[in-house]
This record gives C-alpha cells, structure tokens and sequence, in this order.
C-alpha cells in the first residue's frame, strides 16, 4: 500500500517535477574542499519518529533526492540505513551524513561512536561526519570547558577516521565564527568542509554567511522552512507568496529555491510524501525576486533560534 501511495503521489505530480527541476538553474550540488560532490538538497531526518523514518527516506529516494542528512542522536539511524539498503541504489550514490553527538567528544569516545553510527547504517563510511554542537560532556558529569572551547582534539580524531577510510568528509555544526576561528587556528590537516547551522527566513544569518564563504566553508541550513512553530507564519510572508504566485512555486519551494541560490545547503524535514517531493521541486528565482525575498529576511529583527543552553543546564549560552 506504501509503494501505491507513492507512486500515486508521484505520478501526479511528475509534470510539476519536471517543469520545476531546472538542473541548469540552480546547483544540483555542492563542491567540497575533497573535491566531492554534495548534493544541494537533502532530507533532513531531525524528529522523524520510528516506523515513519524509513518510509520518508523510501519516497525521497524514489523522489531524486540523493543526500540524507541523520545524527546518532536521532535515534533512527537503523531505520534509515535499512530503506537506503531497500533502495537498490549502490553505495555511492547516497550521501549520507551523520554526527557525533555530545558525549564523545573524548577523543577515546570517537571512534567507537562512529563504529556504532556505520553498524545501525549498515555501510562502511560516511560521506559526511559532524560534530554536532560544541559541547563536550560526558554524561552525568559536567562539560569540559577545555575541549568545549577548543575542539581539536576531537578534530584531530575525525582527521584519523578520515585517513582509515571510515569518513570521506568531516565538518562541524551550530558553530560560530568565534569557535570557526578558534578550530582553524590549530595545525589542520583536513579543515572543516561545512558547518551545519539553522538558517531560515526569520534567522537568516547573512554575516556568517558571508565569513562562510570567504573561508570557503559551506554552510548547510536546517530548519530552512523556520523553526519549531515558524513554518506556518513562513509560508504566509507576504512577499514569499508573491513570489510564488508570480513564478508557479509553492511557498515551501520559494523558500528551498532561496536558500540554495544563497549558496547553501538545504536540509527540509518532511514525513509526509506530498511535501518530501515538493521540497525537491527547486529553480532559480530571477535577480529582482531573489533580491526582494533576501532583503524581506535581512531587514527584519531576527527571532530567538533553537538554543538548548538552558535544558542542559548550562552556565554559558552555547551560541557565545
């Protein structure tokens, strides 16, 4: 019944898919300092619930997407790895994408959290490891404020899985310039390739955005449709439907298209099949458009992003 649903859902809107992915207009991937190819669109898989996860991963597949972006702390990653191997697709054209989460940041921690990341993925490398907040904390213990400022011995462990062939890439995540700076001013053999960070119409992150590209790092935009309870007001910005009324897009594929010719890498999270393929369906707005939804999203006054600080009882703001 799966399988008809998608179909279905793909069959009506194969024509839509058509008109609307234009591969000559938008990049359909992003180069990386390794010289590998990141797809520009991915399936983010954040929140994506047990016996839901798989079947999302099932339609963006069959849909074109190409890249999947997980975590070891989403708890799905078993899931996930079994639709990828259910696919057929052979290795090599999935990117998957995960990160090490909080707790192992030890540098004796990481590699037998990475191990555990390929078993419940069922492949032998990642394409892309992350470390996902710079936070270092055992569990029940409180943080070390040494390696919380300074993550290179961390970052020297990932250069290690690099060199054994257990990641192809490696990058950081909600990262600021202030900790950006202070990682790159250690002896790097491989630098970040990309810093994943929330980037949306209402946080729009236009100064790290341009510090990102001068220092040829790529910037990966999660929650790009807005944050916890902003998805809705997104789509009814005024000028966003403007936009698509005048070009034949959806809100959501305005605000997919904008992101990606900002030069980022969008990760739209979606369980429902209809919205995983109309996340897909991106082209480039002309210069006018794409400037008038840009300065929409730089002149306003940014509301407060995801900061968990407070929930993990932290006595500083992870952001400062």
């Amino acid at each position: 019944m799966l399988l008809m649903g998608i179909r279905h859902v793909r069959t009506s809107q194969q024509n839509c898919l058509r008109s609307y992915r234009n591969l000559s207009s938008l990049p359909t991937h992003f180069t990386l300092p390794s010289g590998d190819k990141i797809p520009s669109v991915a399936l983010g898989v954040w929140q994506a619930k047990r016996n839901e996860v798989g079947n999302a991963v099932t339609v963006a597949l069959q849909a074109g997407y190409r890249h999947i972006d997980g975590a070891w702390i989403y708890r799905n990653e078993a899931e996930v790895g079994k639709a990828v191997q259910r696919s057929g697709l052979p290795r090599e054209q999935v990117w998957l994408t995960s990160k090490l989460w909080n707790s192992f940041h030890a540098p004796e921690d990481v590699e037998p959290a990475l191990d555990e990341t390929l078993t419940k993925l069922d492949t032998e490398y990642l394409d892309l490891y992350l470390i996902h907040w710079p936070l270092a904390r055992k569990d029940g213990q409180p943080y070390d404020k040494e390696l919380t400022e300074n993550s290179y011995p961390t970052w020297q462990k990932l250069e290690e899985m690099v060199a054994k062939g257990k990641i192809r890439n490696i990058g950081v995540s909600n990262f600021n310039v202030r900790r950006l700076e202070n990682l790159f001013t250690n002896p790097l053999k491989i630098r970040p390739a990309v810093n994943q960070v929330e980037i949306n119409y209402w946080f729009p992150q236009p100064d790290l955005l341009k510090w990102a590209k001068e220092h040829d790092l790529l910037l990966q935009a999660y929650s790009p449709l807005g944050g916890t309870g902003k998805v809705k007001d997104t789509l009814t910005v005024p000028e966003i439907k403007e936009i698509g009324e005048e070009l034949g897009m959806t809100p959501a594929q305005v605000v997919t298209s904008w992101h990606i010719q900002r030069g980022t890498n969008v990760l739209p999270k979606s369980v429902t099949p209809s919205r995983i393929i109309e996340n897909f369906q991106v082209r480039a707005l002309p210069d006018e458009l794409f400037n008038k939804l840009e300065t929409a999203a730089t002149t306003h006054k940014p509301y407060k992003r995801f900061n968990p600080s407070k929930g993990w009882g932290l006595d500083f703001d992870i952001f400062e």
